[in-house]
């Protein structure tokens, strides 16, 4: 990979993780499952007048739009509100992995291999530290939704496979006007127009900035840039820099939110980043290794 793809794949980890910081700014004035509504519209429109439509069917870009957008998302605001601290939803929501691992071998019959199983007994042991010592920074409510929104990205990654090589700005794009219903009828219903109303009240600059950056910044450039790096670059090559989205998110959250690093907490962190390292490092080693005989 030339230096300027891995700067740019590198940038993309960087907005992703940086983003739990920006999530947590905004959360302090508007409902999580308005600004999860309006983190889709923005990301839909005006970029649908601009993106083609990428050739999937429909019934598609529905069920990836509804997991990623009202499960992932909206259940990842939810929450950040108060019963997680962004630094180790960061880290908890990239379980994705072994959820993703584990419907893929229900849905789709794939074969789980000895050291997946290796890594997702690593990971667990990590969250349970998470579980055990997490108090205020990490409820039990909190994990529980985290690990849900994990379980709804992971659904969706097997949804968007199944639409192959497509323009992942457009399949992003289209399919985030599916969230739309959802997340305004779960909104409207458990969080009541007054509450949307004195959320629109508070907001400042500074939460619009936040929610347009959602769009933009972590929907729009982030899954553009990845689908390019992965169209011109093996998975194997462009997938491990994942592993640095929960270290950018630990550090801004402890750097500009004050998160607090106990050695309990980093230990977590190891055990849960070791365990995806496993499963994303592990082919490529192994590949070397056979080459090498």
């Amino acid at each position: 990979m030339p230096w300027s793809h891995l700067l740019l794949g590198l940038a993309v980890v960087a907005v992703w993780g940086s983003n739990f910081v920006v999530i947590k700014s905004a959360l302090a004035h508007l409902p999580p499952l308005f600004m999860a509504l309006l983190r889709f519209a923005l990301a839909f429109l005006p970029a649908a007048l601009l993106v083609p439509r990428p050739a999937v069917p429909w019934r598609q870009l529905a069920a990836y739009g509804v997991l990623i957008g009202a499960g992932q998302f909206g259940l990842l605001f939810l929450a950040m509100t108060q019963h997680i601290s962004p630094g180790l939803a960061s880290l908890v929501i990239q379980v994705q992995v072994f959820f993703t691992i584990g419907l893929a071998a229900l849905w789709g019959g794939e074969r789980v291999r000895r050291i997946q199983l290796l890594g997702l007994a690593c990971a667990a042991a990590g969250l349970a530290l998470i579980a055990a010592r997490g108090d205020a920074s990490a409820t039990p409510l909190g994990l529980a939704l985290v690990l849900l929104a994990a379980a709804s990205w992971a659904a969706g990654n097997l949804v968007g496979r199944r639409a192959g090589r497509v323009d992942m700005l457009g399949y992003m794009v289209w399919s985030s006007a599916f969230a739309l219903p959802p997340l305004l009828a779960l909104s409207l219903w458990f969080e009541g127009p007054q509450a949307i109303a004195q959320g629109l009240r508070s907001a400042d600059a500074g939460t619009w900035l936040a929610v347009a950056w959602q769009a933009a910044g972590n929907t729009l450039f982030g899954y553009a840039a990845w689908g390019w790096l992965l169209v011109r670059h093996a998975a194997a090559t462009v997938t491990p820099l994942a592993l640095g989205v929960p270290v950018f998110g630990i550090g801004a959250s402890a750097l500009w939110l004050g998160e607090a690093l106990p050695a309990w907490k980093l230990l977590a962190a190891a055990l849960v980043l070791a365990g995806l390292a496993l499963n994303l490092l592990w082919p490529r080693l192994e590949a070397a290794l056979r080459a090498a005989r």
